[in-house]
């Protein structure tokens, strides 16, 4: 809402200072600053509120260490993360772009299945919370939101330029350049990194395409999220791992949207993605602030109002940037938590209707409960998965420049 207010004042009214809204830094900053201020400054009022109304957490007997007493811990504090993202967004943000309208949709929609779920854990308790089907058909929703708008939309393109970008003596000469309207990614640790889904899904005829493209965004969505859900088991373990994640894909945002840098690194220059390094700033700053009263022992849990959401946006930000194909790297965290529950389940059935007696792979899935089992301590385990965390942003970003 200040972006146009501020290109007003510096474009018509030409008052001297006001242009430094324009430079993404700034705004960047700006949003991560406040992020801060709302989730750590007024997450102690906001978790005496959910205390008040006696929000608190329903705990399961699972034989794990410390884990009854979680019991009352106040829940559903995804709502500081949402309005830690939402309101520096909205403020410093352009809000006219494509990008930011799909992520703040996808914030408020997904974190809104959360916040449902939750609701009817605490004040219906019920502890399975909201169906299965019903989570599922919101994200499928949201996905097909997002698909659809990324592959027709006119403003997601990618712009490629007739000669290189280059700088002499301090000149930046700016090439004659085409936006083009086509469905392409970046393919990981290859040479020739790039990935047409028209041409490569092209022979099963030209109307499959975007249907296809859709179904994969609903996947990808859906499989984040839920990945980022199961891996909220733990103090400050979801919320950490989301912030290393959060900073990466900054990093790719602002590479995208410079064309020196993005030529440079041999990386897809799409035309209004810097905007997304505000909203990935703001979604690190609460990620961040949320932690402060997240980490052990936890003063507040995020519950499914926070823990859906940040996979979901985690999903759109890699979809927007072209760079789906790098989450089951970057993502590993949520990934191997996933595949654990599966394999678990999986292998139990399979030796159940074989043996007669199931059988499991960990000690308790998903892959952190098996560490806790081991007499681990979460505080410990979680550090670890954030160390495995920084290791795997590491190697995503050790794609950039391979040519």
């Amino acid at each position: 809402m200040l972006y146009p207010i501020f290109e007003y004042l510096d474009s018509v009214l030409d008052i001297p200072g006001t242009g430094v809204f324009k430079y993404i830094s700034f705004r960047a900053g700006m949003a991560a600053l406040l992020s801060l201020i709302i989730t750590i400054t007024f997450g102690k009022n906001i978790i005496n509120w959910i205390r008040k109304k006696q929000i608190g957490e329903t705990v399961r007997d699972l034989g794990l260490t410390g884990q009854v007493e979680k019991k009352g811990t106040p829940t559903m504090g995804g709502l500081m993360m949402i309005a830690g993202i939402i309101v520096p967004t909205l403020l410093f943000a352009n809000v006219n772009n494509i990008y930011i309208i799909l992520l703040l949709i996808t914030t408020v929609w997904l974190g809104g299945i959360g916040f449902v779920d939750d609701y009817i854990k605490v004040f219906k308790k019920n502890k399975e919370g909201l169906a299965g089907r019903f989570k599922i058909i919101g994200q499928i929703t949201v996905g097909i939101i997002v698909g659809v708008t990324l592959y027709f939309h006119e403003g997601v393109v990618v712009r490629e330029f007739t000669n290189p970008v280059s700088i002499e003596e301090g000149v930046v000469e700016t090439p004659a350049f085409r936006d083009v309207k086509v469905a392409k990614t970046t393919i990981p640790f290859l040479k020739n990194n790039e990935l047409n889904y028209e041409n490569f899904l092209g022979f099963l005829g030209e109307s499959m395409t975007p249907v296809l493209y859709i179904l994969l965004v609903i996947f990808i969505i859906t499989a984040i999220s839920n990945g980022a859900n199961i891996t909220d088991g733990i103090d400050g373990l979801a919320a950490g791992t989301s912030a290393i994640i959060g900073l990466t894909i900054a990093i790719f945002a602002y590479i995208s949207g410079n064309a020196i840098f993005s030529q440079y690194l041999n990386v897809f220059f799409i035309p209004n993605s810097a905007e997304l390094v505000i909203f990935c700033s703001a979604f690190v700053g609460a990620c961040i602030g949320f932690l402060w009263y997240n980490a052990y022992p936890a003063q507040v849990f995020m519950g499914d109002t926070g823990s859906l959401m940040l996979g979901g946006v985690i999903a759109v930000l890699s979809l927007a940037l072209r760079k789906e194909l790098l989450l089951p790297v970057l993502c590993g965290i949520f990934v191997i938590e996933n595949v654990s529950v599966i394999m678990q389940v999986s292998y139990f059935k399979y030796t159940k209707r074989k043996y007669g007696e199931g059988r499991r792979i960990f000690l308790m899935s998903p892959l952190h409960h098996h560490y806790q089992k081991k007499n681990i301590h979460e505080a410990k385990i979680s550090t670890r998965f954030w160390i495995v965390g920084i290791l795997l942003a590491i190697i995503t970003l050790a794609t950039l420049k391979l040519r």
